[in-house]
């Protein structure tokens, strides 16, 4: 299984990304999806997930600000960042897995950086 991550990028605190991230290869069916992310310095860490059949996960820090989004017809997910903190900074990754299995890939990482 790939994941290929896309859309992060610099932007000014209080601002909006949407970052993306399709999976392919062999998938398995009812995987869940999310994004976590690691700032310099400190443990990797989820940011929110959503399974196949639309529940979503959020951390406490970015509730009401993040949204994630699932298309399973397409094996992707979105997640639509608003009311961006200097904090938000991080390498923000994909990652599909199944709990309890051996299913658990990650994606390659796309940087966020949030400016003052």
């Amino acid at each position: 299984v790939q994941l290929q991550a896309c859309g992060g990028g610099l932007v000014q605190a209080g601002g909006s990304l949407r970052l993306s991230c399709a999976a392919s290869g062999s998938i398995f069916s009812g995987h869940v999806m999310g994004w976590y992310r690691q700032a310099p310095g400190k443990q990797r860490e989820l940011v929110a997930s959503i399974t196949s059949g639309g529940t979503e996960n959020y951390a406490d820090y970015v509730q009401d600000r993040f949204t994630i989004s699932r298309n399973n017809a397409k094996n992707t997910i979105d997640l639509q960042m608003s009311s961006l903190k200097v904090d938000d900074t991080a390498v923000y990754f994909c990652r599909s897995w199944v709990r309890g299995r051996s299913y658990n890939f990650w994606g390659q990482g796309t940087l966020v950086t949030v400016s003052s």
